[in-house]
């Protein structure tokens, strides 16, 4: 099978080290920049161009779509024209989902959005322990931060896509930790939400943003993303009838208290595998689980755990967000998809 990679930042090259990790040999990569075509090339020994139609005369069964947001449609949408199977990067704008779920639907091409945080290995953890030790769930409260200019720290955050307005980082991590959020909790079913700019990056978008959940079986959460923490990292805990998760991502620590033996019991992770130049544990297996998942369901070896479909719940509740913070006002989620 044949795979062209297409945007070749740091993601586009993460994909193509999964793909190598699994024994993919036939990959080729495709960007508009020469520099990141030039690098790949040296890097991992594959083809690579700056044409996409040049691109295409290697006639790629596969697309992993590895460019920003706002450009995944543009090539999902050749991938469909074309009958091409392909994966994308996690998806937060509207324009063209559903195209791609008419496209998922009709089963002509196999086609999968990312994935990514259910595969890491902390986060089994916590779902191991949410469906069979912690009872029933009361409520959460979930932070993210991750400080903007450490994202790449390689590169200047301000000519990056992330620091764009068009594709700012801070929405795009509330839909990336929405996604298993969800996955671990249930469906939300009313959200208020605030925004700000409270930092001083060079940025023109809002860099923090607070989010109550109040899910259909009832738990409430809170969930606060910023841009502008630093150190980076995630820190969550769960109350339950029988005890309290935390978790520290930057200890690479679950606790639990164990409400029937009254003690806390520890479950300590590893920073696993990491990836060079990175200020934060990468957990790179995380992303070769869930290309290993592409692959095997485009084998038809195994059913993809996620579906376009799925992830357009997760764009109307981060809609949901914004209408909230537009009105001032509690919204209920759109749930025309269940």
């Amino acid at each position: 099978m044949r795979f062209l990679v297409i945007g070749l930042g740091s993601m586009g090259k993460r994909r193509i080290r999964c793909l190598q990790h699994l024994g993919e040999k036939e990959i080729s990569g495709f960007d508009l920049r020469k520099d990141r075509s030039d690098e790949a090339a040296t890097k991992y020994g594959i083809k690579t161009c700056n044409d996409f139609e040049k691109a295409l005369s290697e006639k790629p069964d596969v697309f992993i779509i590895s460019v920003p947001s706002n450009l995944h449609h543009k090539y999902a949408v050749e991938a469909i024209k074309r009958k091409i199977h392909f994966f994308t990067e996690s998806n937060f704008l509207p324009e063209g989902i559903d195209e791609l779920i008419k496209a998922e639907k009709s089963g002509e091409i196999f086609c999968a959005p990312s994935f990514t945080m259910p595969h890491h290995p902390m986060v089994k953890k916590i779902k191991s322990l949410v469906e069979k030790n912690l009872g029933k769930i009361y409520s959460f409260t979930y932070h993210l931060g991750a400080y903007l200019p450490l994202w790449h720290p390689w590169e200047d955050y301000r000519q990056v896509y992330y620091s764009k307005k068009e594709t700012p980082g801070s929405k795009e991590m509330v839909a990336f930790e929405l996604t298993w959020i969800v996955w671990l909790f249930g469906s939300v079913k009313e959200v208020c939400g605030f925004k700000a700019k409270r930092s001083c990056l060079e940025i023109d978008f809002d860099d923090t943003y607070q989010i109550l959940l109040k899910f259909e079986n009832g738990i409430i959460g809170h969930l606060l993303v910023d841009v502008v923490s630093n150190p980076s990292g995630r820190n969550m805990k769960i109350l339950a009838e029988k005890g309290t998760l935390l978790w520290n991502s930057e200890e690479e620590m679950i606790r639990f208290f164990n409400a029937e033996k009254k003690l806390w019991e520890e479950i300590k992770g590893d920073t696993g595998i990491n990836q060079q130049g990175y200020t934060v544990h990468t957990h790179e297996e995380m992303y070769i689980e869930e290309m290993d998942d592409f692959l095997k369901a485009l084998r038809k070896e195994k059913k993809y755990p996620y579906t376009f479909a799925e992830e357009k719940k997760i764009i109307d509740l981060l809609e949901a967000v914004e209408k909230s913070i537009a009105e001032k006002n509690v919204v209920e989620v759109n749930d025309e998809n269940d």
